[in-house]
């Protein structure tokens, strides 16, 4: 599974990328609004920063709007992967991309047959946001499942992302579960590495070590 980080902080980004963790970025508005500088000049730097795919999603809800931004956007660099809100303009959006040859990631997923209908519009990635799911009351993990049965039976070669990922419990579960991405919060990431068991036993080899180093 591929784990990419869902950022636009360049720290954070250089961080992941130093545990070798990191496979992509994914980033929207919200990410960077918390960011200073251009954002334009950000876009740019997390692309020349990220080996791998940078998500970049347009914010217009027409298709010739997504359309003009997705232009504008690939300009950034190669591995720029067009992010679109699954909408029906949307759709339209992410056909013409596809014709033209634009990686393109699907996002705001919140049920299968949008996964289904973005698929077949030739998305290269969906995005299932999970956490937010969850947050109402929902199963987020068991639609992603109902997402990978789904591409599975007609062998669909979109590539699931899951996206908005609160715990470690949701990457363990999209593991199992075969998902092709996800997509995570620095916080999250530094967070699967923990265990209090870990913790305790380097604790008692380093305290074990100090009476052997002193003889």
């Amino acid at each position: 599974m591929k784990f990419f980080l869902d950022s636009a902080n360049l720290d954070e980004i250089k961080a992941a990328a130093d545990m070798g963790l990191l496979d992509g970025v994914t980033t929207n508005p919200t990410l960077f609004s918390k960011e200073k500088g251009d954002w334009r000049e950000v876009a740019q730097a997390i692309c020349k920063e990220c080996p791998g795919p940078v998500s970049l999603e347009v914010v217009g809800t027409t298709a010739e709007a997504m359309l003009a931004e997705a232009r504008d956007l690939i300009s950034f660099g190669p591995n720029v992967v067009v992010k679109i809100p699954m909408i029906l303009e949307g759709l339209k959006a992410v056909r013409q991309l596809k014709s033209a040859g634009v990686a393109v990631n699907v996002t705001l997923v919140f049920q299968p047959l949008q996964a289904l209908m973005a698929a077949k519009a030739g998305a290269t990635y969906v995005s299932p946001f999970v956490g937010r799911i969850d947050a109402i009351g929902g199963d987020g993990m068991g639609m992603v499942e109902e997402v990978l049965s789904i591409f599975r039976n007609y062998d669909l070669d979109t590539q699931v992302l899951v996206a908005s990922v609160r715990s470690p419990l949701h990457v363990v579960r999209a593991a199992l579960l075969g998902a092709d991405v996800v997509t995570v919060p620095f916080a999250v990431l530094k967070d699967l590495a923990k265990h209090p068991l870990t913790e305790s036993g380097l604790e008692t080899f380093l305290k074990d070590w100090g009476k052997v180093v002193k003889g």
